[in-house]
C-alpha cells in the first residue's frame, strides 16, 4: 500500500495549481496527485477557449471576483517566469440593442469594483477602431483580457510539482474511497493508496467523488459548448475578442468570437445538455451519466424554469444557419461559408436541488477532505488564486505544518 499525507484528485489546472501551492508552502507534506487519464489537462483545461479573463463579469465580493483578478496577476507573473507565451489582445463586450445598455453599465460597475484596470465605455466609432467589423451601439472595452494555451500552463505546474518532490500518477481512476487508519483508503484502477487527507478537484466528476464521502447536495450537470472556426481567409473579421452582453440569469457568456494564441479564430460556444460527462460529440452517450442527470430533481427544476433557453441552444446546435444568425448580431459580415467545424468543450456546471445554476465557485470541507464542487470559467485564469485559497483552507482544517 502506498502512503501519503495528502492526495489531490484531478489533474486539471485547478488540481495542479493546488498541488503546486501545497508543495511550495508545505514541503514536508508527502503529496500525491491522481489523474484518471493517461495525460494531464485532458478535459476542461484542454478544451477551453484559452481566454485570460479580466474580472468584469463577477459580483463584487464573490469568490470568482476575488480569485479572478488576483489569479490573473499571478498567472501572468508565472508565465513570465516560465516563458509561456500569452497575448493581452483585449476584449469588447458589445451591446447591439438599447435594452442591453443597463447590463453593460452593470459590467462596468462590477469591473471597476473588482479592480479591473483600463476599462472604457466606448461608442460605435471607437468600437470600429478596435474591431472594424463589429456592430454595436455601445461597448465595454477590457484591454487587459488576453489569450493563452492553458494546457502549456498546466504542464508547467506539473513540472514544478515534480521538482518540489510531489508525485503525479496518471491512468489512475478512483474506484472507491473508504475511511481507514485515521485517514482514507483510495482504491484506484490499479493500486491502493492510504492518505491522511484528500482534496477533490475532479471537475466533471467532483460530485461523484464527494458522494463517496456523504456529500449529496449538488450535482454536476454537463453542458457541451460547440465551436466553429473562421476559415483562414476570413479571419481578418476579428482582431481580438468580441463578446455579447451576457444574460445575468445564466453563467454562460453567449456565442462570441475568440482569437486563439495559435492564430485561429473560434466562434461559439452554445450551451447544450451533454449526454455524457465527457460528451464532446453529439453522438457521445454514457447511460450512467445520463441517468444521473435525468434522475436528479434539480435538473427537472432547471428545465421547467428555462426550457425556452434550452430549446434555443439546441436549435443553434442543430442549425448552422441559426448559429450564424447569432454571430451576425456581433459581426454582420460573417457568412455560413466562413465557418468550418471546430471543437467542443464540456462545462462541469453545478446545479442545486432547486434547479439553480450555481454561478460562484463552491469549495467545501467535510471531515478530512476538501471538495471543489464548482469551478468553471474563470477557473483556469483564477487557478493560482484558487489553489492558494484551498491550501489555506487545508492548512487550517488539517493543521498542516511547514
Amino acid at each position: 500500500m502506498h502512503r501519503f499525507d495528502l492526495t489531490v484528485i484531478g489533474g486539471g489546472i485547478v488540481g495542479l495549481a493546488t498541488a503546486m501551492e501545497m508543495a511550495e508552502k508545505y514541503p514536508r507534506v508527502r503529496l500525491l496527485l491522481l489523474e484518471k487519464e493517461h495525460h494531464l489537462a485532458r478535459h476542461q483545461t484542454g478544451h477551453n477557449s484559452g481566454v485570460i479573463h479580466s474580472g468584469i463579469y463577477y459580483k463584487p465580493g464573490s469568490i470568482k471576483a476575488q480569485t479572478c483578478v488576483a489569479g490573473r496577476k499571478a498567472l501572468l507573473e508565472f508565465c513570465d517566469r516560465h516563458a509561456i507565451p500569452y497575448d493581452l489582445c483585449g476584449k469588447v463586450v458589445v451591446a447591439t440593442d438599447e435594452r442591453e445598455l443597463p447590463r453593460l453599465e452593470e459590467l462596468l460597475r462590477r469591473g471597476t469594483a473588482n479592480g479591473v484596470e483600463g476599462l472604457e465605455m466606448i461608442g460605435p466609432e471607437r468600437l470600429r477602431e478596435i474591431e472594424p467589423h463589429a456592430n454595436g451601439i455601445r461597448a465595454l472595452y477590457a484591454p487587459t483580457t488576453g489569450i493563452i494555451d492553458f494546457t502549456k500552463v498546466a504542464e508547467a505546474y506539473a513540472a514544478r510539482i515534480r521538482t518540489l518532490g510531489g508525485e503525479i500518477l496518471t491512468a489512475q481512476e478512483m474506484k472507491q474511497m473508504v475511511p481507514g487508519g485515521g485517514g482514507l483508503i483510495v482504491h484506484t484502477s490499479s493500486r491502493e493508496i492510504r492518505s491522511r487527507y484528500l482534496i477533490n478537484c475532479a471537475g466533471l466528476h467532483s460530485d461523484q467523488v464527494a458522494r463517496m464521502m456523504g456529500r449529496e447536495e449538488l450535482r454536476i450537470v454537463p453542458f457541451r459548448g460547440e465551436y466553429y472556426r473562421i476559415v483562414p481567409e476570413r479571419q481578418f473579421l476579428v482582431k481580438g475578442l468580441i463578446y455579447p452582453v451576457p444574460d445575468p440569469r445564466f453563467p454562460f457568456l453567449g456565442v462570441h468570437f475568440t482569437r486563439t494564441i495559435h492564430g485561429d479564430v473560434e466562434a461559439g460556444p452554445n450551451a447544450v445538455l451533454a449526454f455524457a460527462r465527457e460528451g464532446y460529440r453529439k453522438k457521445d452517450v454514457d447511460l450512467r451519466d445520463l441517468w444521473e442527470t435525468l434522475s436528479y430533481r434539480g435538473f427537472w427544476a432547471l428545465a421547467k424554469n428555462h426550457w425556452r433557453m434550452g430549446l434555443e441552444e439546441w436549435h443553434r446546435s442543430l442549425s448552422k444557419r441559426a448559429f450564424v444568425k447569432a454571430l451576425q448580431r456581433l459581426v454582420p459580415d460573417v457568412r455560413a461559408e466562413d465557418l468550418s467545424a471546430g471543437g467542443a468543450g464540456v462545462r462541469a456546471q453545478a446545479v442545486s436541488p432547486a434547479g439553480n445554476l450555481l454561478d460562484d465557485f463552491v469549495i467545501t470541507q467535510t471531515g478530512n477532505a476538501i471538495h471543489v464542487l464548482n469551478a468553471p470559467s474563470p477557473g483556469a485564469t483564477a487557478s493560482l488564486a484558487i489553489g492558494k485559497r484551498i491550501v489555506e483552507m487545508a492548512a487550517s482544517a488539517f493543521a498542516l505544518k511547514n
